[in-house]
């Protein structure tokens, strides 16, 4: 066992290496070899969407440096990978474990610098004390870890009533807040969240995504008269942000005001000046990079909640029978002459009316789409005007989200007859945007709840990319680079890592095969293991490069600064990722790396899928969220899809790398 023990420990400079101050631990293997260390060793835990606490590192750093002592190790890890960690999953507070010959002996919870820089002297003397006179390591429990599991388990059948939804009671108010892509960029996410708690508010969702353009426009869409509208827009989609729900631990009767007192003016040099001590004057840099926000009313914060959170609950103040209000959503269709002529202005009422454009899409339909849609109608007198108006152009399609959005989007509409609805509700949207001499209305809705689903489903079909990631970033920066993966809102249905063979990486670029970067990048494909992923979104080809960056990652520095290349690539070669340019290309690629897989498998615990199928059978089936088959759902793209892959084909055949990806 002794001889086990040393053999450990001479393969520990692998994972706490003395040149460096601070080691990653990322897998159990690498736990189980740090317990093996001689010595003392303190393991900063973290939750993977935040990581280690920035301000707690600096500190260990100098303690490092100052006793310059062989038998401190320091480490950071990530409750979300390692199993013995798992208990520390989903908790904020920064927690300290002090290992000594792989038994626990010391736990500090809370960034107490000085408590900290204590313990370690105070621990590592005892630790010296054991290994030079032999005598017995006192051995602790976490006790703040076992009270959370006794509350835990106090509150269980509670927790399993609410496992699906999170709901605000009616004594609560809610507010939205967002750390914003500069703050997160700098490292200061997780300090924010610490201030933020330990101001009073309590944190009922969380979420850490990166905005599409779209989604930062829909979101900011009552700024869009404002000159900095689009700088605002781009600045937001640039990187991910954590998305917040708070109210207050004490019940106070409005948490917005107490919010925006909190983080202060919106101009950081004025925050500075009047309210030295709020966020926006603390962490903010400049007007737009103002690290926070905050909904300026509770009408903003209930919109901004259905925009982010389309699953929350909120219970209703007048609610008497127990019954809850769901933020549900809604499908609504603007016909092609509405969508030319009364955009912004139908837009403009759907905002005003308490939505939030959950998705968007303008879709050409063919007429066998329309038939499929409005299968029910198809017999029905009007059908022939209806299948005219929808395929006479683009239609814009929307997911709205709110609470009771069904029944409230019916209601704004008014009837579905054109003569009706300029009779009985002049004010009602179809009255209002009504075809001079047109027969059918310009606006659908659906009819309840099952219909609004299934109708979003068609509009908004799951749509798969390959995602590689490439063997210089699989070594260095595979997990942050998963995180990302994770936070912009996909789904990993597939996922391995191999080492590519020259003949494998021929055929993955064959179609590169006459360029004169052929072979140096098959060489450097074949260098080591890469991450090949599935990745399920909806519009996930194009989100996921938009997620990449430019190929050449000078330009991702220059254009997209908070992208994968921007800050993962090192030059057009080892620019870290891959994607595929098109759906087409992706189910290519797709079947190639994996085989004939299930669309709709999803990975179980152990990386794994369930299930597959035949090329007969997956070249056969219907879309399961369309009802179409593959090639009719393939039709219905978005007209930006369409320009992104005229773009990939129409490249010259004799450019350099930055076509490799």
């Amino acid at each position: 066992m002794a001889g086990k023990k040393k053999e450990a420990s001479l393969q520990m400079p692998s994972v706490l290496n003395q040149h460096f101050l601070q080691a990653s631990v990322t897998n159990q293997e690498q736990w189980e070899e740090m317990l093996a260390t001689k010595g003392l060793t303190v393991v900063d835990v973290n939750q993977q969407w935040c990581g280690p606490c920035r301000a707690v590192v600096s500190l260990l750093r100098k303690i490092k440096n100052e006793l310059d002592d062989d038998l401190l190790h320091l480490a950071t890890a990530e409750a979300d990978i390692i199993n013995a960690l798992e208990k520390y999953r989903g908790k904020c507070e920064p927690t300290f474990l002090f290992y000594g010959g792989g038994e626990l002996v010391a736990v500090l919870r809370g960034a107490n610098a000085p408590m900290l820089q204590k313990m370690i002297v105070e621990e590592l003397a005892k630790e010296k004390l054991v290994l030079e006179q032999g005598g017995e390591r006192k051995v602790v429990q976490d006790n703040g870890l076992v009270n959370d599991e006794i509350k835990e388990e106090e509150e269980a059948p509670q927790q399993l009533d609410n496992e699906e939804s999170i709901t605000v009671p009616a004594s609560k108010s809610y507010t939205v807040a967002i750390v914003k892509p500069d703050a997160v960029a700098h490292g200061k996410a997780n300090e924010i969240i610490m201030k933020i708690q330990d101001a009073g508010f309590e944190i009922l969702a969380h979420e850490e995504r990166t905005l599409t353009e779209v989604e930062a426009r829909d979101f900011y869409q009552h700024k869009a008269a404002e000159a900095c509208f689009q700088d605002l827009v781009q600045f937001m989609s640039s990187g991910p942000s954590h998305i917040l729900v708070l109210s207050q631990v004490d019940g106070s009767a409005s948490v917005v005001p107490a919010w925006r007192e909190f983080i202060g003016p919106a101009d950081v040099e004025e925050a500075r000046r009047e309210k030295p001590e709020s966020l926006r004057a603390q962490y903010g840099t400049q007007p737009l990079f103002n690290a926070v926000h905050g909904s300026e009313d509770s009408d903003q914060a209930s919109r901004e909640l259905a925009f982010f959170f389309p699953n929350f609950r909120a219970a209703s103040a007048t609610e008497q029978d127990g019954e809850e209000e769901r933020v549900e959503r809604t499908l609504a269709l603007i016909r092609p002459d509405a969508a030319r002529e009364n955009r912004g202005d139908i837009l403009a009422q759907i905002h005003k009316s308490g939505f939030s454009v959950a998705l968007q899409r303008e879709v050409m339909l063919t007429e066998e789409q329309v038939r499929q849609f409005y299968l029910q109608h198809v017999e029905e007198d009007y059908f022939p005007a209806l299948l005219r108006s929808m395929t006479s152009g683009p239609v814009l399609a929307l997911a709205l989200a709110r609470t009771g959005a069904v029944h409230h989007w019916r209601s704004i509409l008014g009837p579905a007859d054109v003569n009706k609805a300029k009779e009985e509700s002049p004010d009602c949207l179809r009255a209002q945007f009504a075809v001079e001499d047109g027969p059918v209305n310009q606006l659908h809705g659906s009819a309840s709840h099952e219909e609004a689903e299934r109708e979003i489903d068609f509009f908004f079909p799951k749509q798969r990319t390959l995602a590689v990631i490439k063997p210089d970033a699989t070594e260095e920066h595979r997990e942050r680079i998963l995180e990302e993966i994770h936070a912009g809102g996909f789904s990993v249905t597939q996922l391995k890592e191999t080492a590519l063979s020259r003949e494998m990486a021929e055929e993955f670029y064959k179609e590169h095969r006459e360029k004169p970067f052929f072979g140096q990048l098959v060489e450097f494909m074949c260098r080591g293991p890469c991450m090949m992923l599935v990745l399920t979104k909806e519009n996930a080809v194009e989100e996921w490069r938009a997620m990449m960056g430019p190929t050449d990652p000078d330009q991702a520095k220059a254009t997209s600064p908070m992208s994968l290349r921007a800050r993962f690539a090192s030059d057009i070669l080892h620019n870290s990722v891959h994607g595929a340019s098109n759906e087409q290309h992706a189910e290519e690629k797709i079947r190639f790396i994996f085989g004939e897989v299930c669309p709709d498998a999803e990975l179980n615990r152990d990386g794994e899928t369930d299930g597959t199928v035949s090329a007969e059978q997956q070249d056969g089936s219907a879309d399961e969220n369309t009802g179409l088959s593959r090639s009719q759902s393939e039709e219905m793209s978005d007209t930006r899809h369409q320009q992104h892959e005229s773009d990939a084909h129409g490249s010259n055949p004799n450019d350099g790398p930055e076509h490799s990806d």
